[in-house]
């Protein structure tokens, strides 16, 4: 199950690549620029979560095989 940082973060590079692309239609370079930290941004904050995920249910397995 994704967490906050992980949604937070997919919405961010999707509101990124919409911004390049009416940035592109339009030849506004400062919102093509925009858009890409927006999605940059977005994937690192992702990638935290991501992380953030992976060493919660490794620390969950880790309580299971010391119950068990």
């Amino acid at each position: 199950m994704w967490n906050k940082d992980e949604i937070a973060g997919n919405v961010d590079q999707v509101k990124g690549k919409v911004k390049q692309a009416i940035g592109t239609l339009t030849d506004n370079d400062n919102l093509k620029v925009e858009g890409q930290a927006d999605e940059a941004a977005g994937t690192v904050q992702a990638t935290v979560g991501e992380v953030k995920r992976k060493a919660g249910d490794a620390i969950v397995g880790i309580g299971k095989a010391v119950k068990g």
